[in-house]
């Protein structure tokens, strides 16, 4: 996984030469202290690095020109200590390729009532230095993000950790590549989507490969390999001693484990950041991929089925987004429901994949036969989810534009064994309820793939959807269908 910390957020300070050197100096010395104490939070996962203070046309274009060629700088901080003419800023803003988050702020927290000066309202002069510049770049009509506070502020610094690790998952797409190991589920339309437009707006590649080359390399992995993982599997999850070396079901371990190698030696060797896999190809294989893919995403990889690579890639942005915070993200799917008048609920399922980094506690590995694909029983961890809090996120493509859609909703924990349900499973409650909550998704189009996290918020969706320029749509406890459907008409006049 991406080690967010290598990362760079490069800390911006405009001025001019007006002021003289005396006050430019205290502004260099006010902006360093700033950025370090951006870089120092506990808050904000990526570094902030400082750099010097803008005052002219030149500066401003050379210092927004490295920032593009900066291959770890994910994104640009700006702040306006004393008044920038905006002016300054038009070249440089427009040559900028990088996320921008503007932060209105100043120095000091609070007026010296009984000190203050005309000096000190020369130096301290953000109030109208960060409007003139924040008039430009609305006016050049560039999206960027705006937190307004005290720089030592517990909510500036969350606001700044959101943005941060938003801009971390959009880096991670740039130049990203993802496998698809057959075709999309046939006749499946939500699965679907233009990958040429993709990797014009998102950043990154989609191709096919075949799934023989795939089974080259598992079956080229050697006897020792394949022993070694199994001593993990035997390490890290509940089995049964039919599993185990020596017992009747343990050929179908041993089967997933070489799958497992081989995967991962593919996606290894193709640089790839996830994948997807359909039930329809799998020619040569002894099984369908579970525990390898279960575990391939606990790593790191995104994910998605039946060729879903649109899910696969958000997966992955989610991990990057979500990485050192408690809980998981992970691939998903809205598999039945309960409809108890009294505690209606989503069971969330997949056939095999559904990463164990959600698991409560340890999972267990399991082999049962799969009516579905024709392939020999897979191997899967089976485990529940804990409940809490989670998000349900879906990218589709609706021809003219993507679409992000969010629903927030609230897992429960299973009151009941599941004992012939041998898959990981989640129980949740949409939000603002169960009808309101599917209905409004039904109106989006969202689709029955999503990336669930335990750990992300919906700000980080937004500021996510904001950078890729894209539509986002959210279902959560303050929605109502009338209004919500009203949205989704004005974005349709928006998007034309």
């Amino acid at each position: 996984m991406i080690n967010l910390k290598n990362l760079e957020v490069w800390f911006i300070t405009g001025s001019q030469n007006l002021y003289g050197e005396e006050t430019l100096k205290q502004v260099a010395q006010h902006a360093q202290q700033v950025a370090k104490g951006l870089n120092d939070a506990d808050q904000i996962p990526v570094s902030i690095t400082y750099k010097p203070i803008v005052k002219t046309p030149e500066e401003i274009f050379d210092t927004l020109q490295q920032a593009n060629a900066t291959a770890n700088c994910i994104g640009v901080i700006t702040w306006m200590h004393t008044f920038s003419p905006a002016k300054m800023w038009i070249r440089g803003l427009s040559i900028l390729q990088k996320p921008l988050l503007h932060l209105h702020t100043q120095f000091n927290r609070d007026i010296p009532w009984n000190t203050i000066n005309m000096d000190f309202m020369n130096l301290n002069q953000s109030a109208h230095g960060d409007r003139e510049f924040g008039f430009m770049v609305s006016r050049m009509r560039k999206d960027r993000k705006v937190v307004v506070g005290h720089w030592q502020d517990e909510e500036v610094l969350n606001q700044i950790n959101t943005w941060s690790r938003a801009a971390a998952g959009w880096y991670d797409w740039q130049g990203a590549k993802f496998a698809r190991f057959g075709d999309n589920m046939r006749y499946v339309a939500v699965t679907e989507g233009d990958k040429v437009e993709a990797e014009l707006k998102f950043g990154f590649s989609v191709n096919t490969y075949g799934i023989g080359d795939l089974v080259e390399i598992i079956n080229s992995a050697s006897d020792q390999s394949v022993h070694q993982l199994l001593d993990e599997y035997e390490e890290s999850y509940n089995m049964a001693a039919e599993l185990r070396k020596g017992g009747e079901k343990h050929q179908s371990v041993y089967d997933a484990a070489k799958i497992e190698i081989g995967l991962r030696k593919f996606l290894a060797e193709g640089n790839f950041k996830g994948f997807s896999d359909t039930f329809e190809d799998l020619h040569g294989m002894v099984q369908l991929p579970g525990i390898a893919v279960q575990r391939l995403m606990a790593d790191g990889f995104g994910f998605a089925g039946e060729g879903d690579w649109k899910t696969a890639a958000l997966v992955r942005a989610c991990k990057v987004m979500g990485n050192g915070l408690p809980g998981a993200n992970a691939f998903m799917e809205d598999y039945t429901y309960h409809f108890d008048p009294t505690n209606s609920l989503v069971l969330g399922s997949h056939m095999l994949e559904v990463d164990a980094s959600l698991a409560k506690g340890k999972a267990s590995l399991e082999v049962h036969p799969l009516g579905i694909g024709g392939k020999a029983a897979p191997a899967r961890l089976v485990f529940n989810v804990a409940g809490g809090p989670a998000l349900n996120a879906s990218i589709v493509d609706m021809g003219n534009r993507f679409r992000l859609i969010v629903n927030e909703v609230e897992a429960v924990e299973a009151e009941n064994e599941l004992p012939n349900l041998p898959v990981a499973r989640v129980l949740w409650k949409p939000l603002p309820n169960m009808k309101t909550g599917c209905t409004a998704w039904i109106y989006a189009g969202g689709a029955h793939h999503t990336a669930y996290s335990q750990n992300l918020t919906t700000a980080h969706f937004l500021d996510f959807a904001n950078l890729a320029g894209i539509e986002y749509i959210n279902i959560g406890v303050e929605t109502k269908l009338d209004q919500f459907r009203n949205q989704l008409h004005w974005n349709e006049i928006f998007y034309k």
